[in-house]
């Protein structure tokens, strides 16, 4: 019998994975002035033992008024990119797991308080706040700041900002560069008829809202190096009448096929508060199934996927090619070796841990090059 599909190798823009479970980017909001600190290294190392096949670290923003919130981490200059070698220098000395990395701009959803203080936004002139941008001066939620709208300067120093950071990431040795265009954030709002009321060539109809995340994207795929992927995370729908959805997911997946994304890693909602998200196990899974059907690049599936069967189900049939794991993992970091303990794969594990393997399950750690220490 062949083993399960989960824990087959697969390719995501000639980088090689292990299995089909990748790590999502989960936001920590422990950065001190954009800066990594020793939270990201306990973080991203306990995860980068977990017997995924990727680890994506958080959205990381390409500028300070990029960030959701004071806390996030950053990569905008010689410091966050020192902060972030130090983390990435302690993982993979104990990990050989690839780690990708999201770039992001949180547009009009940026200078909000941290969530555990309840994430409202930040007024310009609070002392962790700042004005935020977006494609139109529309506000996200009744009541807040609404942002400046980009002029064209504004537009050319936000995409060279995504440039640089994808420069920075390179020489970090990042395998993998995600950039945001889900939950609201910048790249969305300007996907969104519903934030996106622009009058030039960047908005109204379909082709022009596109425009600037296609040369977002473009200018990121021409900054990294050739031969390390780039992919796509976009929401596949907004959950509001009117807005973005699964129709015009599959038109921007297709653009961005054309112009070498390696990967579209669907995810939903987030743009507005009026969204009526149909929340269950794989809710989102139907808008990654429509993207698979309509391009030939490796799609991702994500939330709510907590149950093994379920995860092997997704990518035995063919929904998507991969799924992540987000609030999951985090629950439960070794997800990964209790789905393959359960389906009958193998999985890689640390040297120091093979004593743990059970023994009814004398077969689930792949011990052949096994991390070293």
């Amino acid at each position: 019998m062949s083993g399960p599909k989960l824990f087959e190798p697969s390719e995501v823009g000639g980088l090689s994975l292990a299995n089909r479970i990748v790590i999502a980017p989960m936001c920590q909001y422990s950065a001190e002035d954009g800066c990594m600190t020793d939270w990201h290294l306990i973080h991203l190392g306990q995860l980068a033992l977990s017997g995924a096949a990727l680890l994506t670290i958080e959205a990381t923003a390409v500028e300070p008024e990029g960030r959701i919130t004071y806390a996030d981490v950053g990569l905008w200059d010689d410091a966050t990119e020192a902060a972030m070698a130090r983390v990435l220098e302690s993982v993979r000395r104990h990990s050989d797991m690839p780690i990708a990395l999201q770039l992001a701009h949180a547009g009009r959803k940026a200078s909000t308080d941290l969530p555990w203080h309840g994430g409202k936004q930040l007024a310009p002139d609070h002392a962790n706040g700042w004005q935020t941008v977006a494609p139109s001066p529309l506000a996200f939620a009744e009541g807040e700041n609404p942002p400046a709208a980009l002029d064209r300067d504004g537009l050319t120093r936000v995409r060279d900002a995504f440039v640089a950071a994808a420069h920075r990431a390179a020489r970090l040795g990042i395998d993998a560069v995600q950039l945001h265009g889900a939950h609201g954030y910048l790249l969305h709002q300007f996907l969104s008829p519903l934030s996106n009321r622009r009058d030039d060539e960047y908005g109204g109809s379909l082709e022009n809202r596109l425009r600037f995340p296609l040369e977002v994207f473009d200018a990121v795929r021409a900054a990294f190096p050739a031969d390390r992927a780039v992919t796509m995370r976009v929401s596949g729908s907004d959950w509001v009448e009117g807005g973005w959805d699964a129709e015009q997911t599959i038109a921007f997946a297709q653009a961005l096929e054309t112009r070498g994304c390696a990967a579209i890693h669907v995810s939903g909602g987030g743009l507005d508060p009026r969204q009526e998200i149909p929340v269950g196990p794989s809710y989102q899974v139907p808008l990654a199934r429509a993207v698979k059907q309509a391009v030939s690049l490796p799609v991702v599936a994500v939330g709510l996927i907590t149950d093994y069967e379920q995860a092997e189900a997704i990518v035995g049939t063919g929904d998507a090619d991969l799924i992540a794991l987000a609030r999951t993992i985090l629950y439960d970091p070794r997800w990964p070796w209790h789905a393959a303990a359960h389906l009958g794969g193998r999985v890689k594990a640390p040297d120091q841990y093979l004593r743990s393997q059970p023994r009814q399950y004398r077969s689930l750690f792949d011990v052949e090059g096994s991390a070293e220490s």
